[in-house]
């Protein structure tokens, strides 16, 4: 009599409950719930110290880095973005931002590295602005006008901070309350700055402010980029679309005139990517100019693009502001020594701050930077980071 096989049965049941299980751990939601659980381990804040005022006040040094391997090092003096690290074609990384090593470069003069601007970004003319009847004189520390928030701007300011965490993202928010009168500026100004960190290779930036008083806000950031990598050379074959069909001219001064012209058949249209170097030497010192961005004000749309082709690195920047300057890095002249000792000759950074036009208070015809008493400033900027592997052909 034959013995039956009473194993092959059981070999059955269980090779089911294994392509069972194997469906199941599968399925998209499971998925899903592995990337959650991912992002809760991996995304990180890390606090160092980062020196001292002369005061003896301790500076704090925040690092947030996702599981991408990103990273953005910020610090409460002045709201600074410190470092940038993000990947090349090849997922090599580098700090894309000029900068400093420890806060000593940055309490001696810098060109704004990295800086969160304020109260006004850009220039002022005359250092004044008459409001509501009344004239204020500002701080004059760009010849006779005002840039950037005067001698002691928000860059040189001390902020509270205060670290986030969620399941996507991380996060600081740093706080200032600027005093009615800081250099010259009226009412009370309560700011909050906050940066996050994406699981997305995403640096969001949203600013918000209140005033007590009627006064001008314009704030922006004002990193450098170096797409090669800080002082890796400079920025000329780096290929820039604006998406902006006017810009607003110059005097001498950089003073905006007032007009509002198209950038068509001027060195000032990139509206098709073209390379920063291809048509500079027209621009009398280099770009330092205001575009008028396509799309109005308050939707967050892109602004600009910028691809560097050596390393396949992309920045793109989605604003609601109505404007954004680019400037080329001309006054960089080899005298900083930055980051790792590298030195930055002319040209090795550039900067696309979304903000309002420059010198609005004294140009009605701008879109209004006066924040009201009960009002509230709210604007975000998006920097993202895709990487591409091929140029457009836009060389020097």
């Amino acid at each position: 009599m034959k013995k039956k096989n009473v194993t092959a049965p059981f070999s059955v049941f269980v090779l089911s409950c294994l392509l069972i299980f194997s469906a199941c751990k599968g399925k998209p939601e499971n998925k899903a719930k592995e990337a959650l659980e991912k992002g809760k381990t991996k995304m990180t804040i890390e606090k160092k110290d980062f020196g001292s005022l002369p005061d003896g006040q301790k500076i704090d040094l925040y690092i947030l880095k996702n599981p991408e391997g990103m990273k953005a090092a910020l610090t409460n003096y002045g709201a600074i973005l410190v470092s940038l690290e993000v990947p090349d074609k090849n997922g090599e990384f580098a700090d894309i931002t000029l900068g400093y090593d420890d806060l000593k470069g940055y309490l001696e003069e810098t060109p704004y590295f990295g800086a969160t601007v304020g109260r006004y970004a850009n220039r002022i003319k005359g250092a004044a602005f008459t409001l509501n009847g009344k004239e204020y004189y500002l701080a004059k520390n760009n010849n006779n006008n005002h840039l950037h928030g005067g001698i002691k701007g928000f860059d040189k300011r001390v902020w509270n901070a205060e670290t986030f965490k969620k399941d996507d993202s991380a996060g600081i928010t740093f706080r200032y309350l600027s005093p009615d009168g800081e250099e010259g500026y009226p009412g009370n100004l309560s700011c909050a700055v906050t940066y996050t960190l994406t699981q997305n290779n995403e640096l969001r930036i949203d600013y918000e402010a209140e005033t007590d008083q009627a006064t001008p806000v314009n704030l922006t950031h004002h990193s450098y980029f170096n797409l090669k990598g800080q002082g890796n050379g400079d920025i000329l074959g780096h290929e820039l679309f604006i998406n902006a069909d006017k810009y607003t001219p110059v005097d001498g001064e950089l003073i905006p005139t007032g007009e509002i012209l198209p950038v068509k058949g001027t060195p000032m249209d990139f509206t098709s990517p073209t390379a920063i170097g291809r048509r500079i030497g027209q621009v009398p010192g280099g770009y330092d100019h205001n575009f008028v961005l396509n799309g109005g004000q308050v939707t967050l749309r892109l602004a600009a693009r910028v691809f560097e082709p050596e390393s396949g690195r992309v920045i793109e920047i989605y604003t609601t502001e109505p404007g954004i300057q680019f400037y080329s890095g001309n006054f960089l002249d080899g005298t900083i020594k930055g980051k790792s000792g590298k030195i930055y000759e002319q040209h090795y950074g550039f900067c696309l701050e979304p903000q309002h036009f420059p010198d609005s208070p004294n140009h009605p015809e701008f879109p209004s930077t006066i924040l009201k008493p009960g009002d509230k400033y709210s604007t975000t900027t998006v920097f993202r980071f895709p990487i591409e592997r091929e140029s457009s052909g836009a060389g020097r």
